[in-house]
């Protein structure tokens, strides 16, 4: 029987993760229940859960969350597939009017409202009420702190569980993802006038609070996140275009200004004699042994194009990128001894311990399409390669049926985690538009 190529074979799993991911996006069908917290949440038009399988640690996580970044990114591949015709131009535009929507009521969330009204704690089991935030925490959840929630409740309404807070790279990516849409795809006038306020609102939160110590990208540590401040000078840099031609210059040259900052400081995360970017900067100056991390990769993919440093060009970010090959060759057993043009299966960094603390299928793409848009740029032949070795690693981890979870297991291979993750098939569904791109530069 002759093998599928690689070509087929991305064509077949892009249709599948199209559908696949768009049942995460306004799953107003599904109802997740609760009832630890006393809860039953019913997904409301233009939220996106990370996954839509009702799972409660059973084993799989709970991840009937709307992730602002998560959502971001799901959004972006979504836009990808109106371009390619996959959804067509009614169906993109009313799940891009539902998102703003969805987002822009969000913005009215008041936790001080839990606070007044406490009945709310009654109904949460005992053995679950260790898990509640507190009073004060509650209270600090209102206006534009909002937006550094991390995630809400897809029906529209405040996760009342402890949660890493705050987490400030969401505003910079859903303004990073908005920008784009809106040049891309016709609204009518009340949707364009309701994005270009969360728009708005969304550069204010980055200029004001984009340098700020939160949460890290995996939610883990409390820091200056090199992923947070790219995605940031990112949405900046994109807001000064925008805001120039809405006729607002001084705006404009304040969030340049500021992009400008970011980026000089992260020129500040290099570390000479590691050879990689670090990827945070602890509160009070303490190491971590996540300082390489795959966020520095996702940060050069996600903060879009402009300059040379601290982009999917910069010699630096690829350096990083094989300091990290080099490590997960060497600690993943599903790594040895792989067949030739076979690259390396990604985790997140050295001694991840979430689940199987493997490989994820979203790392590996991100590894995979920083090479297709390097080689898109001037890196030629060679990082089309890089990337399809890359992409050969996931479909050689890719059950037939298309199926694709957060990680596949470091030893064995199985997937393992979230079920159906949303943010797993946007990786695929963004990495075959770099392949396109790169396939056509180098082979033109």
């Amino acid at each position: 029987m002759m093998q599928t190529t690689l070509d087929t074979w991305l064509e077949k799993q892009y249709r599948y993760a199209a559908a696949a991911m768009r049942r995460s996006i306004s799953a107003v069908d599904l109802v997740k229940e609760r009832p630890g917290f006393g809860q039953a949440v019913r997904a409301l038009p233009g939220s996106v859960v990370a996954s839509p399988v009702l799972a409660a640690y059973d084993p799989d996580p709970d991840y009937f969350f709307h992730w602002y970044r998560d959502s971001a990114v799901v959004m972006d591949a979504l836009r990808l597939l109106h371009l390619d015709r996959i959804v067509t131009p009614s169906d993109a535009r009313a799940a891009f009017a539902d998102f703003v929507r969805f987002n822009s009521g969000l913005a009215m969330l008041d936790g001080g409202e839990l606070v007044r009204s406490p009945e709310w704690r009654a109904r949460v089991t005992p053995d679950f009420r260790k898990f509640l935030r507190t009073d004060a925490d509650l209270r600090g959840a209102v206006g534009a702190a909002v937006s550094g929630e991390t995630r809400v409740n897809p029906d529209g309404t405040l996760d009342i569980s402890q949660w890493a807070r705050p987490q400030n790279d969401g505003p910079a990516t859903r303004a990073l993802m908005m920008l784009q849409w809106m040049g891309c795809a016709p609204v009518d006038a009340a949707v364009k006038e309701a994005a270009a306020a969360l728009i708005r609102a969304d550069l204010a939160f980055v200029k004001q609070s984009g340098r700020e110590s939160c949460f890290d990208i995996w939610e883990e540590e409390r820091g200056r996140h090199y992923y947070t401040l790219r995605v940031s000078a990112g949405a900046l840099r994109a807001g000064h275009d925008w805001l120039r031609e809405q006729g607002d210059a001084k705006e404009a040259e304040a969030c340049l200004g500021e992009a400008g900052a970011i980026l000089e400081e992260l020129d500040g995360f290099w570390l000479e004699q590691e050879g990689h970017y670090r990827s945070r900067i602890l509160e009070g100056g303490a190491r971590s042994s996540k300082e390489l991390d795959i966020a520095i990769v996702f940060a050069a993919i996600h903060g879009g194009e402009g300059g040379l440093a601290h982009s999917v060009h910069d010699p630096r970010v690829h350096a990083t990128l094989a300091a990290l090959e080099a490590i997960f060759a060497a600690d993943y057993p599903i790594n040895h001894g792989r067949p030739q043009g076979r690259g390396v299966a990604m985790g997140r960094y050295r001694g991840d311990v979430y689940y199987s603390g493997g490989a994820y299928y979203f790392s590996t793409l991100a590894a995979a399409e920083l090479c297709f848009r390097a080689a898109a740029g001037s890196q030629g032949g060679q990082f089309l390669e890089r990337g399809d070795a890359f992409l050969e690693t996931v479909r050689a981890f890719t059950p037939p049926d298309g199926q694709m979870s957060e990680q596949f297991d470091q030893k064995t291979g199985a997937q393992t985690s979230a079920r159906h993750l949303a943010w797993s098939y946007a990786a695929l569904i963004s990495c075959r538009w770099a392949r396109r791109a790169a396939v056509e530069r180098v082979r033109a």
